[in-house]
């Protein structure tokens, strides 16, 4: 039993890396690969950002609440179309950049 939990814990936190990865795909053109990129000249490098700082700043930028650099409009787009599961994956994603 205990073989089996650990084996749906380590599919899930698989599939949550994998849901990270093609969420951050969007973010790949400003922010790098690697989110080693100062976003168009103005933003924080976000590799490695802690992922509940992550999570809150998108909610921010998707409700129209925050304009850091002058990016509010631009990252209010970016994040529309993203549940709250997928600024989750995507925070997490970042969080583990190096």
């Amino acid at each position: 039993m205990k073989k089996i939990i650990l084996t749906m814990l380590i599919a899930g936190s698989t599939l949550l890396v994998a849901d990270g990865a093609a969420a951050y795909a969007k973010c790949v053109g400003c922010h790098g690969v690697n989110g080693e990129k100062v976003a168009l000249g103005k933003s924080a490098i976000i590799a490695g950002q802690d992922a509940a700082t992550t999570v809150e700043q998108l909610n921010a930028y998707k409700a129209g609440t925050l304009n850091q650099h002058g990016m509010g409009a631009l990252m209010k787009g970016q994040v529309a179309s993203m549940d709250d599961t997928a600024i989750k994956a995507v925070a997490d994603y970042i969080a583990e950049m190096k």
